[in-house]
């Protein structure tokens, strides 16, 4: 079993939640990614993938992830990463792990066994007083500005979720912790402060991300909302054996209905 991490009550049902990110499946290689999705699924009740799902952002890619996760028996959500934009495809790349049942979030929530999960991809533009402005140039403002609308989009998905526990999937860093261990000199590439916000609003039970490579495992926001970096580079590191991670998370019975 992969690194494991538990928000659990007695009294509660327990909901087991696997994460993973950066598999960068590439055409016509085997990765034993299929090995890894196997034994995940005999390990929890619900997959995360937090973006580089491709290594191109190729619908050949696409199709050979589809492959890999058609005998995995479980749900799946994921968001897209920057690799999955790179060929200009990710809207056929979409496609493709939807028609796989690949619940696909982009600021469209979805519901399992009461958890909610709310995802984007997020982007970059760093991390506290050292955050870029949207001031200057029109493409400084640009850039800005998708950060901003990533993050209002997150903000979105989970003020859509009415369950009682709520995940957030990402694929850039919300925090600069779960970054440290990359050249200082990248670390507005590699997320920002700013969709830590919505987290930090509606209280969710976790945070998943990927995309720092030589990032640290785990942080938490500025309210202690726990923020895992699950890159598979990372969680190779991590535990060798198992390069994933499972938070085992408390969700609240149901009250019965007065009759």
């Amino acid at each position: 079993m992969g690194v494991q991490d538990n928000i659990v009550s007695e009294k509660d049902k327990t909901v087991r939640v696997a994460a993973v990110g950066d598999i960068h499946v590439r055409e016509g290689r085997d990765s034993g990614l299929r090995n890894l999705l196997e034994e995940i699924a005999q390990s929890a009740d619900v997959l995360c993938l937090c973006g580089d799902l491709t290594n191109q952002g190729l619908p050949a890619e696409a199709r050979a992830l589809a492959a890999d996760l058609n005998d995995v028996n479980m749900p799946v959500v994921a968001v897209l990463g920057n690799h999955d934009m790179e060929g200009a495809q990710h809207e056929e790349v979409t496609k493709i792990l939807c028609d796989a049942g690949v619940q696909m979030l982009d600021g469209d929530p979805v519901e399992f066994e009461g958890i909610g999960f709310g995802g984007v991809k997020g982007f970059a533009g760093g991390f506290g007083r050292h955050m870029l402005e949207p001031w200057g140039e029109k493409i400084i403002k640009e850039f800005v500005y998708e950060t901003i609308n990533e993050a209002l989009s997150l903000e979105s998905s989970l003020a859509r979720l009415h369950t009682p526990v709520k995940i957030a999937v990402l694929h850039y860093a919300p925090i600069a912790d779960t970054v440290v261990g990359e050249p200082p000199e990248i670390f507005p590439y590699l997320g920002s402060s700013r969709l830590a916000e919505p987290l930090n609003r509606f209280g969710v039970a976790a945070a998943f991300h990927g995309h720092a490579h030589q990032g640290c495992p785990e942080g938490q926001t500025e309210t202690g909302v726990p923020v895992y970096n699950v890159s598979l580079p990372v969680m190779r590191t991590v535990s060798p054996d198992h390069p994933y991670r499972i938070l085992e998370v408390c969700v609240p019975e149901a009250e019965p209905a007065n009759t």
